[in-house]
């Protein structure tokens, strides 16, 4: 049903896809893995239209297609659902499905909002959604709004003739396992009226749900694997081009903290929602994890200290000092520094370049009289784009153009660069490729080793298990239980799971 043949594409200094070759058969779910920065983005932007091939053709349904842009690719009936989202949040889930195709609900320059609802209704019912169409979308889930984002997608059926495409960037990324199991039944619900391509660095998930999974490797398939023909172990090899290191979370690098340095004080704190009465220390060198069900306010703990949310009660001290203010500014002059969970969102400015990235939180540094001192903050980026093998042409490389590791590496060295000591990473592992994974887990090791007080929400039980030197679970805005331990004594995930539910 659609075909790429000797796709090519370069950009200076990347040959970001090399003679790719990629099948898909109608009602079929293709998965698509690969390393960050292996050409998975790239491809993508081809398949949905945002970039031309250099070379090479594309057939959907026998005819050879060529988009200039994701209108004309929507027109020939392939859509996308996005890791980061595109749902514009303040307008309502009607306006959302139907936004630029309001034209068929309108009348004399008015739109009939109730026949909107109507056909919102419809739409939503393919991905058994049953919300009111007329609701702010700011309200709904992450998961409720990942299916109104497929539902969006799925208006295609009523405005194209022959099969449809649908590409899902990531869709499971932050979902609960009941709400995976959910989009995962809708999904094969509707190969029925269309075919999926599937991207995700949850290999479990990959093997689940795919009919065939493609690999990809700087740039180029080197792989395509049967549905039941692989294990986890196998892609993750053919992706990295080696074994994966069995001391996956560097467990044998942890060391004993600083029980004498307390860089960071809860007593009592008590935030506006659920959370409530919560008191820890975090010291110099420790690797603290909060451990909880989405919802829990492991993530608004992580939030006050970085003064985005201001406590009802108790008291927060940085260093020994209470904030002087409640604000992410004064916490970072403090030296805190916060890994964002939507990287794109709160992490980094996409179209300002890696350079301005990494000294976006210090411009006092390099300003003089008001005029920046560009030579220096290049030279720095340079130095941290060594240190951390951050894959990016030049310093000048639009960092929004850059792989999701790499992305993160960018926002660890702004923080890292500005001698931040107290570091808040909130799910810094989501969406990253094992191999990017094992990047963070050693920057958290050397961090840890430099005296870098770290507080962390994982992305897995056994993430959190193989870092943390304490473990926090948080239930209900509460304190449920406290794990402190050694490399080799550590919990099981069910130790955790006992108290989260």
């Amino acid at each position: 049903m659609y075909e790429m043949q000797k796709i090519e594409k370069k950009f200076p200094g990347v040959h970001a896809l090399k003679a790719v070759d990629f099948q898909v058969k109608r009602g079929e779910i293709v998965g698509l893995v690969g390393e960050n920065g292996a050409g998975k983005s790239t491809l993508m932007k081809v398949i949905y239209g945002a970039y031309a091939p250099d070379s090479g053709k594309i057939l959907k349904d026998g005819k050879e297609v060529r988009f200039g842009s994701p209108i004309k690719a929507l027109e020939a009936g392939i859509g996308m659902v996005f890791q980061e989202q595109s749902l514009i949040l303040n307008l309502s889930v009607m306006e959302n499905i139907f936004l630029g195709n309001e034209a068929q609900f309108r009348r004399a320059g008015l739109i009939n909002w109730k026949a909107m609802a109507d056909a919102a209704r419809k739409q939503l019912k393919k991905v058994k959604l049953d919300i009111d169409p007329s609701r702010k979308t700011s309200s709904l889930s992450f998961a409720q709004r990942q299916l109104v984002e497929l539902a969006k997608v799925l208006t295609l059926e009523e405005r194209v003739q022959g099969d449809l495409v649908i590409l899902l960037d990531e869709p499971t990324s932050v979902l609960a396992k009941e709400e995976v199991e959910l989009l995962f039944g809708i999904i094969r619900d509707l190969t029925k009226r269309a075919s999926f391509i599937f991207v995700s660095h949850r290999m479990d998930e990959v093997l689940a749900i795919s009919d065939r999974i493609y690999v990809m490797k700087d740039g180029a398939v080197v792989d395509v694997v049967a549905k039941g023909k692989a294990t986890i172990e196998d892609i993750q090899h053919k992706m990295v081009g080696r074994a994966v290191n069995k001391e996956y979370y560097r467990e044998r690098r942890q060391k004993p903290y600083d029980e004498s340095r307390v860089l960071v004080e809860l007593d009592g704190v008590s935030l506006p929602g659920r959370v409530r009465d919560i008191s820890f220390k975090l010291h110099a060198g420790e690797v603290l994890c909060l451990v909880g069900a989405e919802g829990s306010g492991r993530e608004g703990i992580v939030r006050a200290i970085y003064g985005m949310i201001t406590p009802t009660v108790g008291s927060l001290k940085i260093k020994g000092k209470p904030l002087q203010q409640t604000t992410p500014r004064f916490a970072a002059e403090a030296g805190v520094g916060y890994i964002p969970r939507e990287r794109k969102v709160e992490g980094i400015v996409s179209g300002m370049n890696v350079f301005e990235n990494m000294t976006l939180s210090q411009q006092q540094r390099f300003s003089k009289g008001g005029v920046l001192k560009i030579a220096a903050e290049k030279a720095l980026a340079r130095d941290w784009i060594k240190k951390l093998a951050i894959k990016a042409s030049s310093e000048n490389a639009d960092c929004g153009n850059l792989s999701g590791g790499n992305q993160q590496k960018v926002v660890l060295s702004k923080w890292r660069s500005g001698g931040s000591d107290i570091m808040l990473l909130d799910h810094p592992t989501r969406g990253l490729d094992i191999g990017a994974k094992e990047d963070v887990y050693e920057m958290v090791r050397d961090m840890s080793d430099d005296g870098a007080a770290i507080l962390l929400v994982a992305d897995t039980f056994e993430e959190a298990i193989g870092l943390a030197h304490t473990i926090i679970v948080v239930k209900d805005g509460k304190m449920q239980k406290r794990f402190d331990y050694k490399p080799g004594a550590k919990p099981e995930p069910y130790d955790l799971l006992h108290h989260m539910v």
